[in-house]
Order: C-alpha cells, then structure tokens, then sequence
C-alpha cells in the first residue's frame, strides 16, 4: 500500500507515524513545508519521495503536490493526524477519489455547531449551544439557556479560545475578544457542571478497536487560567473493569457512527455531573499533549504502530494490557519571567523514582510560557501505577512539592 503522510518533521512525534508506516509494510511518500534536506536521517531512510510544498494548509499546493505523486505511483491513502491539517487534506483525498476521512466528516469534527446539531440528532447527550455572529444572538441564546456560557471560536481545539461568560457584561467582553464585533460566528453553549475528561479511540471502518478514558484535575478551563494549580490528566486502565465507563463507551461508538467516521484516531471530550454524561467535542485526530505516550505505557503498546496496522491492513496488531494507569502533572513558575531553579525534584525523584514515566525541567535561564499555553509548556513530570487512586494522590503531591522558581 502506497501512503501519503501530510508534514512528517513537525510537531516532532509526526515522526513515529512515518515510522509506523514503513515498519508495518506501506510505501510512505510525504508532503511537507521544509526542504528534503531539513528531513532527519530517519525520515530519509524511511520516505520513498518527499514532495515540499509552500503550505500544508493550503489546498491547492496539497492538490498539486499529491497530483504529481498520483501520476507517478498510485496513492491508496493519504493521511494527516494534525487539527490544522485535516479539512485541506480531506478536500485533497476527495478530490482525487482516495479512501478516508471525508470532507463532510472532517467539517463536522471541526465546526462545533454543526457537530452538535449532528449529534444531538443521533441521540447522543449535548450542551445546549448554537452558531453566532452578533451580539444580539447572543444575547438571545443567554436569555434562553441562561449563565453561566462558553464561547469559544468555531473551530477551536480544546480551551484554546475558550471564554466563559457569567454575565451580560462577561458576553459583552467575550464577544469582543473573539471578533463577533466584526462578524464573526463564534459557538455559543450551556455551561456544562461536572467532571471533565477524554476519550481517544482508533476505529478502523467504523467500528472501535482501541480506547482510552482519561481525566483532568481540574477542568480544563480552570487549569489553563491558574496559575497556583498544577494541573493533572490522567489515563485510567480500570476502562475494562469499572462499570462506569460503559456508557461512556457507547456514547463514544454513537458518536463514530453519527459522523461516519471510518478508520481513524479519534479524541473525545467529555462532561459528567448534575445533568449526567454530556459529549463536549471530537477530533478526527489523536490527542494532544503527547496523550499517546501516556496511553502506551499504560498499556505495553504502540500506538503510532496500531494507527499504521488500521490505516494499512485494516486490523489491530495487539492488545491494550491495561497494566498501569498513568498521568502528566504540570508544573508552573511562580510568575512570568526567567527560571531561576527547582525545589523538591530530587526529593520526589527518591521518593516516587520506580514510577517516574518522564520529566522536562527547563534549564535556568529558560523564558517562561504563560499558563494558558498548556501542560507542556514549562516544567512537567509523568508517572505511571499499577493503582490509579495511589497515582491521583502521588501526582497531588509532586504538585504540592515541586516548584518552579522564577523571577519576573
């Protein structure tokens, strides 16, 4: 099988689905911005072609790019795992009559009214939300749903964007800020109350072969805009086991089927509280935030691997072992600044070192991120247990123990 891979060398885990590919038998050509001499020495072993283009985004250099490569060896996949990327390559895909992701599917996992209403059709659990473009529509959808609400732009990925809104004046603001003074849609919704979390699936024709459930401390929003909290996410492997997750799997394969989607990764966000299990969003896509590392040491997996076996042989190739849960704490300085040193990492380091995954400490003299940049963005360690209530309560305490000194 001949497998066109969109943007091999950037973000730096592209890599491993290139690998993937050529270790389960696909030809793999690449398109990508950089010139053939930026590729790694791995990506040039592994490449058959690469093809530069201007844009990876840009539709029309994606199409001549891929038309080139179709003339000279036939393509039977061309495949992106990058939010960015999906829409221009699906357009590609369906343009050239390729199998895969359609446009229609990447829209829906993209436009969050549009999914909503698709899901909501299907009978799967949603926020209350619609499509603005004005004030005044806003301020009609508050005078329905009431506060508190989220506005975030259409197509937005996570709590990038996200705003919440508790009054008119917050609406008010938040309008502004995401352009809908300026005629801007933007998707408005309820303000969903509960527990927030992932679910990441790879299904091939439809159907889930392997999946996920994974949850924040605390919710995202919160997280993203605090700077005292040390955030957490962590992948349960008690999926199998605790009765609870059954009907988050159901909603997850409901989800799959309502927006056709056929063999691909996938990354779920979702809601439990008051009002019972809510679907937040989806991304045809893996998840974020390195989420894949976590997922395979979890479960003695490689999941970049089983991506390939899926996109090229139509089958999974092993068994999640669900041996450990394992989570990320991320750790931010004390103010915006320069890092000027660390407390308490070799105290944690003798205390916990038979669990430590991984760690990313900065070097002094490092400029900071600010918090809303995300887990990854300043210091960050991961571990993994056999118990996930004894890793929720280790990860508590590196937070509570690891600081990250700064000086502004």
């Amino acid at each position: 099988m001949h497998v066109v891979f969109i943007e091999p060398r950037f973000p730096t885990n592209q890599v491993h689905f290139v690998r993937a590919l050529k270790e389960v038998g696909a030809t793999v050509t690449a398109i990508g911005e950089g010139s053939k001499e930026s590729l790694s020495d791995n990506l040039k072993r592994w490449l058959t072609h690469y093809q530069q283009v201007d844009n990876v985004v840009n539709e029309r250099s994606v199409m001549q790019a891929a038309q080139f490569i179709h003339s000279r060896h036939r393509i039977d996949r061309i495949e992106a795992v990058v939010e960015a990327h999906i829409m221009s390559t699906a357009k590609v895909r369906e343009a050239l009559g390729i199998e895969g992701t359609s446009v229609r599917t990447s829209w829906l996992c993209r436009d969050k009214p549009s999914m909503k209403e698709a899901l909501r059709q299907a009978g799967v659990p949603c926020a209350q939300s619609s499509a603005a473009s004005s004030l005044e529509e806003l301020v009609a959808f508050a005078r329905q749903v009431g506060f508190p609400l989220i506005l975030k732009p259409r197509d937005g990925a996570g709590a990038s964007g996200t705003v919440r809104c508790d009054s008119l004046a917050d609406l008010q603001r938040g309008a502004a800020e995401l352009g809908v003074d300026k005629g801007r849609s933007v998707a408005v919704e309820e303000f969903i109350e509960g527990h927030e979390g992932f679910y990441d699936t790879i299904t091939i024709g439809g159907r889930i072969v392997h999946d996920f459930a994974t949850h924040y401390y605390p919710n995202v929003l919160e997280a993203m805009r605090t700077r005292w909290i040390s955030p957490q996410f962590i992948t349960t492997n008690r999926i199998d086991s605790a009765e609870g997750y059954q009907e988050l799997r159901v909603m997850g394969a409901r989800v799959v089927r309502a927006l056709d989607i056929g063999t691909s990764a996938t990354h779920m966000e979702w809601f439990a509280g008051p009002k019972g299990l809510k679907f937040s969003e989806i991304g045809c896509r893996p998840p974020g935030v390195r989420a894949w590392d976590l997922h395979n040491v979890a479960n003695d997996i490689d999941l970049y691997r089983e991506w390939a076996m899926a996109v090229v042989h139509g089958r999974p190739g092993a068994r999640a072992s669900r041996r450990f849960a394992t989570g990320i704490v991320a750790l931010r300085p004390e103010c915006d600044g320069r890092i000027v040193g660390y407390e308490g990492v070799q105290a944690i380091e003798r205390r916990f070192g038979e669990y430590l995954i991984d760690l990313h400490l900065p070097p002094e003299g490092s400029g900071t991120q600010p918090v809303s940049a995300g887990f990854m963005a300043n210091a960050w360690m991961r571990f993994k247990h056999p118990d996930y209530d004894q890793l929720r309560q280790l990860l508590n305490i590196v937070g509570q123990t690891v600081k990250v000194r700064a000086r502004s």
